[in-house]
């Protein structure tokens, strides 16, 4: 089933943040920030065992409980079983995500992309959402920023088992739709090059954004298209750094990034844009892009989030980032205003 079939709206939750990304979330304001996530009307949640080794999951679980199972949307991924057994966090080989969710639970993560590991995580998954069945199962980071030079290896492995288990439990009706969660472009490519499982969508983090889209839309957005079918923009404000945060890609943002940021932020002062909104309607003003999922782990950013998906943005303001060259010149922008 088509992603735009499936997904309620074109605000999600991106709930990475909730396993204790960069920092120990209290319990309280972790769920307190799914239920103003509700009661703002979004009714898209996507998570990920990996996510603070399964605590994303429990925690939203939680914050769920009492919400009726068909008025929402959950997506989740496999590719990662966590394990009872207990591990040291600071060992953990996490590629460039570093130390990420050092601060979520220290359940030892197993790296698994075949036909039994893809159960088993999915299983998982149920237990710790506390729900019978999840909407759309995503495979997880099988690329160069977790693998390096194995990525390759690792995306036959998942071939061979996450992608044909996937396809056939879709076709069974137990899941409605599957596709990869990357942070890279080239999955994305290979999948839709070769013949096989046919996916239904994607969710890509980082790579469709107003600071990094090149490559996406030379390549991965026509190719997606030409298949009928949708990606959902995840970190819509590339780690924070978009919206005045320190990282980039998970990690300290570099100065050329900064300075594009600051170039960006010029321009949105002087149209009295905030920088939220021109991330997330940049992103939405191409038509392949089925929904954005910023995360949140505060109450207070879901609302921001509405209003910057609402606010009006001049026309002038896209114009000029064009004319800046902040933008690709190919990139579509939401230029009726």
């Amino acid at each position: 089933m088509a992603l735009m079939d499936i997904l309620p709206g074109k605000l999600g939750f991106g709930a990475a943040p909730l396993g204790n990304m960069f920092r120990d979330i209290p319990e309280k304001e972790a769920l307190a920030t799914v239920n103003a996530a509700w009661d703002d009307g979004i009714r898209y949640f996507d998570n990920a065992p990996f996510y603070g080794a399964g605590l994303a999951e429990i925690r939203m679980g939680a914050a769920l409980a009492t919400r009726p199972r068909g008025d929402y949307v959950i997506s989740t991924k496999v590719g990662r079983v966590i394990l009872d057994e207990i591990e040291d966090v600071s060992a953990r080989d996490l590629g460039e995500k570093g130390d990420v969710f050092k601060h979520g639970r220290p359940n030892k993560i197993v790296n698994d992309y075949s036909k039994d590991g893809t159960l088993r995580s999915i299983e998982g998954s149920l237990t710790r959402l506390g729900t019978d069945h999840i909407d759309i199962a995503f495979v997880h980071d099988v690329a160069q920023d977790f693998y390096g030079d194995e990525w390759l290896a690792v995306f036959e492995s998942a071939r061979k088992g996450a992608f044909k288990t996937l396809d056939r439990l879709r076709d069974e009706g137990v899941i409605k739709a599957w596709g990869l969660g990357v942070n890279r472009v080239e999955p994305i490519e290979l999948l839709l090059a070769l013949e096989g499982p046919r996916p239904d969508g994607f969710l890509l983090a980082g790579r469709y954004t107003l600071l990094d889209h090149g490559r996406a839309l030379e390549r991965v957005m026509p190719m997606v298209a030409e298949h009928e079918l949708a990606i959902i923009v995840g970190g819509p404000y590339s780690s924070g750094a978009l919206v005045g945060g320190p990282n980039f890609e998970y990690a300290p943002a570099p100065r050329e990034i900064l300075v594009k940021v600051a170039r960006i932020k010029a321009i949105a002062d002087r149209y009295g844009v905030s920088m939220k909104g021109a991330g997330l309607q940049f992103a939405l003003a191409n038509p392949v892009v089925a929904a954005v999922i910023p995360g949140a782990s505060r109450p207070g950013r879901i609302a921001e989030d509405r209003t910057a998906l609402d606010e009006s943005i001049p026309v002038d303001f896209w114009r000029e980032l064009r004319s800046a060259g902040l933008v690709n010149p190919a990139a579509p922008l939401p230029l009726a205003g």
